[in-house]
């Protein structure tokens, strides 16, 4: 029996082991090679589902940044946006007379607009400004000029005694409204009352001093943060 089972099977050739390991390497190979040439549409996806939420978070970003206003912290020292400023004006003097601009001619001036309960900003800029022109060369250097921004609590004897508490000439002015609202437009200046008043900060407005030279022609700006050896030297070339 076991002979003729033998027999039976006799003529079906056998599998060589040296064939098959061949054959299995070979398989082994083809698959890892198309795991790595092809990978899952499933990964695909997410990774372009993922590019795609950076460039959305990324489009998104530059849009607020564009879009969203800018908050207004503490006092306006930025240049302002005009590309010329000044201009003939004619406002009210400390002693309750018409002052027009052209009595500023011929000299350099510095111009400062703020208020007289202003709490520290405004003393400590025109303080400064006396300093500058002292060392320039003195009082004769250049005007110093105050407006006010806040007529109805700054008539003319207001401004007055407000400029001559810095010992040191300061032409004070004052006048209607209209009148305040038409020179700060000429000025590029910003003013408005605070929105969270508290003594001394009523009003919020910007807390640039400009440079006009001899012939009334803007020239530059000091700002409260400016170091001190750079605001002389723009006073310097002012006067120079």
């Amino acid at each position: 029996m076991i002979s003729a089972g033998r027999d039976k099977f006799a003529h079906v050739p056998l599998l060589r082991l040296d064939s098959f390991s061949a054959w299995t390497r070979r398989q082994s190979s083809s698959c890892r090679l198309v795991t790595q040439e092809n990978p899952p549409r499933s990964k695909l996806k997410q990774v372009r589902l993922f590019l795609w939420l950076i460039v959305a978070l990324a489009v998104a970003g530059a849009a607020a940044l564009l879009l969203i206003p800018r908050a207004a912290t503490g006092p306006h020292t930025s240049a302002p946006a005009q590309s010329s400023f000044g201009g003939p004006f004619t406002l009210i003097g400390s002693d309750g007379k018409p002052f027009s601009s052209a009595r500023l001619a011929g000299e350099p001036y510095a111009i400062y607009f703020g208020f007289t309960r202003c709490g520290d900003v405004c003393p400590t800029t025109l303080s400064r400004m006396v300093k500058l022109r002292n060392q320039a060369g003195g009082e004769d250097k250049f005007n110093i000029v105050f407006v006010t921004i806040d007529p109805a609590n700054d008539g003319p004897k207001e401004v007055g005694q407000y400029a001559g508490l810095f010992n040191s000439p300061i032409i004070g002015l004052t006048g209607s409204q209209a009148q305040i609202d038409k020179v700060k437009k000429q000025y590029g200046i910003f003013a408005e009352p605070s929105h969270h008043p508290v003594p001394g900060k009523e009003v919020e407005h910007s807390a640039l001093v400009l440079l006009f030279d001899r012939d009334g022609k803007f020239q530059t700006t000091i700002s409260p943060d400016e170091p001190d050896a750079a605001a002389l030297a723009k006073v310097m070339l002012l006067v120079g």
